[in-house]
């Protein structure tokens, strides 16, 4: 059955860093747009970065130059390096891939719409 499991969440100080990873099992993570999204508590889900098959990543406004999304298909894993992270990146990271070969475009990799499969999420709290 095909999964993805995240991994690295945990609690960091304001300042601090963490690396998620996001392990795809049961299939190949290759030709898919990955996309890393959060939810707070009491927020609606949003996005965060994503990442296509070439390697070209987008990444929301709230976490540009901060945040870096990257992929190693060897390993068929995706990471989210978190740096300079905030209280207000507090939140339930979730990891998603698209369908095998589906055609995503620029930002539109940043719409939840367009992701199949979803992992169940890490927490991350940041503190102050």
């Amino acid at each position: 059955q095909p999964q993805l499991v995240e991994s690295g969440g945990g609690s960091v100080q304001q300042g601090g860093s963490l690396r998620l990873s996001c392990v795809a099992s049961g299939f190949t993570l290759d030709y898919r747009t990955i996309g890393w999204f959060r939810q707070a508590p009491g927020k609606e889900r949003e996005a965060v970065s994503c990442i296509s098959h070439g390697g070209r990543s987008y990444a929301a406004d709230s976490v540009q130059g901060r945040f870096t999304i990257s992929r190693d298909n060897a390993k068929n894993t995706v990471y989210l390096q978190m740096s300079s992270m905030k209280p207000g990146d507090t939140a339930v990271y979730s990891c998603a891939a698209t369908k095998y070969r589906a055609q995503v475009f620029g930002t539109t990799c940043l719409r939840s719409e367009m992701f199949y499969i979803w992992g169940q999420g890490n927490q991350v709290t940041v503190s102050s």
